[in-house]
């Protein structure tokens, strides 16, 4: 596994992550298209992960609902992928969360992208739905996991 420094990025500091979304998605995105769709989230969470100072790759998630965290794009450079920097990026992401008490985290994946949709299920999360998404013209799986445990109050049972 690579071990990669994980950096927290300010919200209005999106270029580096957009540079990386454009090395590995198409179509590419202006950094103009990140900030409209993290304008007014809660919580807005931007990670890049680097290894020898060079960024192999990113994270960004922000409020879903007062007890979700929702990650919305996490990419690693072709050439370190199978190397553990989305894992880390994701741990990264869960330390956060449990830091901000949010009880879940939730990602969306496209049902063509196997690699991840083994990640969400190796690593715990559940199959809590799938949508149509009618801009990629796929399905999108809907993963979610608890990362803080609820405490019953035997009391009221």
């Amino acid at each position: 596994m690579a071990d990669a420094t994980i950096d927290r990025l300010s919200p209005t500091d999106v270029d580096t992550a957009s540079h990386l979304y454009n090395q590995i998605f198409r179509p590419n995105r202006d950094a103009e298209w990140i900030r409209r769709r993290i304008e007014g989230r809660r919580n807005v969470l931007i990670q890049v992960a680097r290894i020898n100072h060079d960024a192999m790759g990113f994270y960004i998630g922000f409020e879903h609902k007062p007890d979700t965290l929702f990650t919305w794009l996490v990419g690693v450079m072709p050439d370190a992928r199978r190397s553990g920097i989305a894992t880390q990026l994701m741990h990264a992401a869960e330390e956060f969360a449990r830091t901000e008490g949010y009880k879940y985290m939730r990602f969306e994946c496209d049902n063509r992208i196997r690699p991840f949709l083994h990640f969400g299920i190796a690593n715990g999360y559940d199959i809590a739905g799938i949508r149509w998404d009618s801009e990629r013209l796929s399905n999108l799986v809907i993963f979610e996991r608890q990362i803080l445990e609820q405490h019953r109050n035997d009391a009221e049972d």
